[in-house]
């Protein structure tokens, strides 16, 4: 990375129908989100700054991985990467769903490829919630309500930068994709590595804090103004 080493940390998919069956289709189990914060830790411990590569339709949602404490392991993620003293930059390289997501995405910078997509939870499960059935016409609007998409999020602040793609998508031009990655990885450490690890943590923390927050103002019409005037 720019001559920096540092720890990769990502979702796999696989790419034939039986690496995406072996990999349960990027849908992590619990081991997966505590194998990757022991990887983290160890990064810290030897100042590596930290880069993560998020593609999932969300935590994988087995009685298993259930049993063993998948809510745990990504609550626990959440918990220590918001205190690692270490630069960390994560991107959303295709499909970024709920916490499943989140569990290696809490980092001081956060990046979308522009025709990935990040949100609470993906348009085909919205959809079977909130209409009891996921098609084409339910996927698409709930994919519009969610505001899934990366300047969606970019314009509600939920990352930081939109990183271009190739024409027709990165997976058409991989060289072009991984330069334009590469390129916004390098300028993101480089910047964050002039912070110290205080400042990183705090920033982290606040810049999560903030998501969400909105204000709302709300004109008084005159003569209400009048009759809620103190006495």
């Amino acid at each position: 990375m720019g001559g920096r080493k540092g720890l990769i940390v990502g979702h796999q998919k696989g790419k034939t129908t039986q690496e995406k069956l072996a990999c349960h289709f990027g849908c992590a189990h619990p081991e997966g989100y505590r194998k990757a914060l022991a990887k983290m830790k160890i990064a810290e411990k030897f100042n590596l700054p930290i880069v993560t590569f998020v593609d999932t339709p969300g935590a994988y949602p087995g009685l298993g991985a259930e049993e063993r404490g998948q809510a745990e392991a990504i609550a626990k993620n959440l918990m220590e990467m918001a205190r690692i003293k270490v630069p960390i930059v994560s991107i959303i390289i295709g499909e970024g769903g709920s916490g499943g997501a989140l569990g290696i995405a809490v980092a001081d910078r956060v990046a979308m490829l522009a025709y990935s997509w990040y949100s609470v939870i993906s348009p085909e499960g919205c959809a079977a919630i909130l209409w009891k059935e996921a098609n084409e016409t339910t996927n698409t609007a709930a994919a519009d309500a969610l505001h899934l998409t990366a300047k969606d999020n970019l314009k509600l602040g939920i990352v930081d930068s939109v990183i271009e793609e190739p024409l027709g998508g990165a997976h058409r031009d991989h060289a072009t994709a991984s330069a334009n990655l590469e390129a916004w990885i390098v300028a993101e450490l480089d910047e964050l590595s002039k912070m110290s690890p205080e400042a990183l943590v705090n920033a982290r923390y606040e810049r999560f804090r903030r998501l969400g927050e909105y204000d709302e103002y709300t004109e008084t019409a005159p003569d209400q103004a009048e009759e809620t005037q103190p006495a």
